[in-house]
């Protein structure tokens, strides 16, 4: 039986090559013939440019850049096809899990260290990025990314504005005229699947603020500095408008990328599975196994699970789901999968759910195997 194993990280507690290594351990105690290929995957939030590194042979380096507060972090970026290509987390750089939950101040993180980060990866003469935006810990509409890559932000006095969301307040003029030179001869593609707009109730200070410290008078100062920054970018002819999907992703980064590097958007989900060679391995393969740390309405609406589940299916592959929990209408995911289940083994408390894990994904990816190697050895009799 030729099996991919192609999950998420179950965030907080197992990265997605552990989790890949976990589930392969449990196949082969129940089959030990099987050929199980590993693919850890992300959808363009934390681990995203290691799984692509990694499944593409690249090399990954690191770098120290200015954090979402200010502090030095050591954030990382991945170089594949001869270097070509610089695959790049913004969460490693400006994420959400850099900062403690009670630090947590949209008014003052800033994207600048990933413009930092993309600075780096420019002096390797990388010529292609792809970008992951998920996971941020900022709302700035990436003026901090800008600036670190030599966009000057002013206020009415023609000084720059300064770092974090309280800066966009004042904003007045974007001049892109010394910006990296280099930026002209890059072509990137932003791995997100967030279809926000920049603005408004479902806009990025809206929906997404709260989720980094913002209290209900942050996200209207935040919103409406964002429209001023969105006006400053239509001055100076950068921005025809500010309504594309996606221009609401990591608090207004999305549009950023848009607007003044000409990036493209693109699913995560399939740009991280494509340079993983996913769909190589796809042809032949019996059966696809995925996974993440909490399933629940929102996996069915497009998450990297589902996107896995849904282009196995399309090429005639079963697709199994072992997930750390599931919530919500339980019998809609069998209309992406054709295989879910909890791997909670009955315990009491998150803390203990965590810590047996490891034995309980391992144990459901056995189990799973069994019941296949059962209902084929019936079939046969």
């Amino acid at each position: 039986m030729k099996i991919i194993v192609a999950p998420d990280s179950f965030k907080g507690n197992m990265s997605a090559p552990r989790v890949c290594s976990i589930i392969e351990e449990g196949i082969l105690r129940a089959d030990p013939s099987a050929q199980v290929y590993k693919i850890p995957l992300a959808d363009g939030g934390e681990g995203t440019a290691r799984a692509v590194t990694e499944a593409a042979g690249g090399r990954f380096v690191t770098v120290p850049v200015s954090g979402p507060l200010g502090c030095r972090v050591d954030a990382g970026f991945g170089l594949i096809d001869g270097d070509r290509v610089a695959v790049l987390d913004m969460a490693s750089a400006s994420g959400i899990e850099l900062v403690r939950r009670e630090d947590l101040d949209p008014m003052k993180a800033s994207s600048f260290g990933t413009g930092q980060l993309m600075a780096a990866a420019l002096d390797t003469g990388a010529r292609e990025f792809i970008i992951g935006i998920g996971g941020s810990a900022t709302n700035d509409g990436g003026v901090g990314m800008l600036s670190a890559l030599g966009f000057r932000i002013l206020d009415a006095e023609g000084l720059p504005v300064g770092r974090g969301g309280r800066a966009l307040g004042s904003i007045a003029r974007v001049d892109p005229d010394g910006a990296d030179p280099r930026l002209k001869n890059v072509s990137i593609k932003v791995a997100c699947d967030v279809t926000n707009p920049l603005l408004g109730p479902r806009g990025a200070s809206a929906v997404f603020g709260p989720q980094k410290g913002a209290t209900p008078e942050m996200v209207k100062l935040l919103d409406a500095g964002l429209a001023r920054l969105g006006e400053a970018w239509i001055r100076a002819g950068l921005a025809a408008d500010l309504e594309q999907p996606g221009d609401g992703a990591a608090g207004g980064l999305g549009a950023a990328l848009r607007v003044c590097l000409g990036a493209s958007m693109e699913s995560g989900a399939l740009l991280v599975m494509k340079y993983a060679r996913f769909f190589e391995r796809l042809p032949g393969t019996d059966l696809v196994i995925t996974g993440e740390g909490m399933t629940d309405g929102q996996t069915a609406g497009g998450k990297l699970c589902s996107v896995v589940a849904r282009e196995a299916r399309k090429a005639g592959v079963a697709a199994a789901l072992l997930s750390g929990g599931l919530s919500g209408d339980l019998g809609a995911l069998l209309d992406s999968f054709d295989y879910a289940v909890s791997i909670a083994c009955g315990q009491v408390g998150l803390e203990t759910m965590l810590q047996d894990s490891p034995r309980d994904l391992g144990f459901a990816a056995e189990n799973l195997i069994r019941a296949i190697r059962l209902g084929a050895r019936r079939a046969a009799a």
